[in-house]
């Protein structure tokens, strides 16, 4: 019976993993973040670099050697093949998101016995907006906060006893600082600061002052300097002075204190969370205030103080540091949907927690009629694809289906039912998304470019005002020159200049640079064919 239950929760992970697969075949890289992790990677195996990553000759000292050695894995794997090299990128966003649910599933399992409760959970925390987000775009957070999952999971074996019962003892007191630095060695400082302030706070709670030095003594302490010091030796060997200080000093106390990115007001968390745990996040936060109001009578577990700790201990220390975005607050959002799942198990269905669930759930039902209100409200070619408008249908029929299931009092059914249709409409609707990779990324337009410039004879390749164009050059296989100025522009003899197609007709200096030129239109961008002065 066990291995039976075993194959059904696998089949369940499978089931998460494909309704977001079409997505990694299909779609191109984003020109702001994915496609400079590329061309970071591809100046890296050029010049022969491990830990010191330029791009485009600037230093980048912005994020640990990790994500960047496992995308340089890719590119050497994958070469040119795009499509392989997406997938690739894509399981180490997407594989640490199954991983921290099923680590939080089995966590909760004393506390929230009922296994429909449970699966509840788990779809609540994989279709919250920012966490499948971060499980579908190409970037570390996601991998940092499976370590950091698995820190505090391997921290409360400790304390609970459970690393004893199973003579794990040892191997765990070495795991705990190996995830904390692995978390570290992700994404950066964020690693060792959301477990030790959510360590120290748990033991300062249950007065256990004493303990704190068990977890965070000269073992931990030991292993992390170590390993440190291996990876800023090699930063040193590789960058020199300059580089480690701007790894060590910039881009932690500078961000910090006083940000030079995503600089944001201490409160910043408290609106976006409405949003990033969407749909959930009226019932995990109505929950959430509902269980603190009546904590004494509440009678809290150790694993309940944990989880609120860590929800609540993060928010505040991430709501003080200067640099923000919603993705940063990650790490919070697995316990911030947990602690609501085992409270609901605790206490029981309420009348209210329905109406929580409703609300969006309401909202949703209009997805398709609002599809085709926007579609004629803004200039995207919505409907060209018939899976859009499937997709849409999907999401409002699992809607509907929620609402019944909610009059009919069967809350956990309801969430599972909504959810579930949330995946299939993105399953769906990625399948139309080679349709709109020309407003989504460059490669289209790049591709179509690169094919009219080998015929032409043409080696030089502009940007006319687009922003972070300069890592096209992974499209295109050669340095791209950025204008910024009709000057610039106008200076063009011979060349391919890429722009955003609204600007032409609208821009003088772009209208005369493309007169009389061969100009192509690509999604939302467009390119001309500029020769001067040639006899063609």
């Amino acid at each position: 019976m066990r291995k039976y239950l075993d194959t059904i929760d696998w089949g369940r992970y499978l089931l998460l993993f494909i309704a977001v697969l079409p997505l990694f075949v299909f779609r191109d890289f984003t020109k702001a973040n994915e496609l400079r992790y590329l061309s970071i990677a591809d100046e890296a195996i050029r010049d022969g670099h491990l830990f010191a990553f330029y791009n485009h000759g600037a230093a980048y000292a912005d994020k640990p050697p990790l994500y960047l050695w496992l995308v340089m894995l890719g590119r050497t794997i994958f070469g040119d093949n795009m499509a392989g090299l997406m997938t690739w990128m894509s399981l180490f966003s997407v594989v640490p998101a199954l991983v921290v649910l099923r680590i939080m599933n089995r966590w909760v399992r004393p506390l929230v016995p009922g296994v429909p409760a449970r699966r509840a959970g788990q779809l609540m925390l994989y279709t919250s907006v920012y966490f499948i987000g971060s499980a579908v775009v190409l970037r570390m957070d996601m991998m940092m906060c499976m370590f950091i999952v698995l820190a505090l999971h391997t921290f409360w074996r400790i304390y609970s006893g459970e690393s004893d019962r199973e003579n794990r003892l040892r191997r765990d007191r070495l795991l705990f600082p190996l995830w904390v630095f692995l978390a570290v060695f992700t994404k950066g400082p964020v690693g060792i600061l959301v477990p030790l302030v959510t360590v120290i706070v748990f033991l300062a709670l249950k007065r256990e002052w004493r303990k704190i030095g068990t977890y965070w003594g000269w073992r931990t302490w030991g292993i992390l300097l170590g390993l440190c010091v291996v990876w800023f030796g090699a930063v040193y060997a590789e960058g020199g002075t300059a580089y480690l200080d701007n790894l060590l000093v910039k881009q932690t106390a500078g961000r910090a204190v006083d940000a030079f990115h995503h600089k944001a007001p201490i409160w910043y968390y408290g609106v976006s969370i409405w949003y990033s745990l969407a749909p959930w996040s009226l019932l995990a936060i109505g929950v959430l205030v509902w269980g603190l109001c009546r904590w004494r009578r509440m009678a809290l577990t150790d694993l309940e103080r944990l989880f609120l700790v860590a929800a609540l201990s993060t928010f505040a220390v991430l709501s003080m540091v200067s640099s923000k975005i919603q993705i940063y607050l990650l790490p919070a959002f697995p316990f911030f949907i947990y602690i609501a799942v085992i409270w609901i198990a605790k206490a029981g269905v309420r009348r209210w927690m329905k109406w929580l669930v409703g609300v969006p759930a309401g909202v949703l039902t209009l997805t398709l009629p609002g599809l085709f209100v926007a579609a004629k409200q803004i200039d995207f070619p919505l409907l060209d694809s018939m899976f859009v408008p499937v997709g849409a249908a999907l999401a409002t029929l699992a809607s509907a289906a929620c609402l019944v299931w909610l009059w009919r009092g069967r809350l956990h059914t309801a969430i599972t039912t909504l959810a579930g249709g949330l995946l299939a409409t993105i399953f769906t609707v990625s399948f139309a998304v080679p349709q709109f990779n020309g407003y989504l990324g460059m490669g289209d337009v790049c591709g179509a470019a690169k094919a009219v410039g080998d015929v032409a004879g043409i080696e030089r390749y502009y940007t006319y005002d687009i922003d972070r164009a300069e890592n096209i050059d992974v499209y295109l296989g050669r340095p791209v020159v950025l204008l910024e100025t009709p000057q610039e522009l106008e200076s063009v003899e011979r060349g391919i200049v890429i722009t955003y197609k609204e600007r032409i007709g609208t821009d003088e200096a772009l209208t005369r640079a493309f007169a009389g030129q061969e100009v192509h239109r690509v999604g939302d961008y467009a390119f001309g064919v500029i020769h001067k002065n040639d006899e063609r």
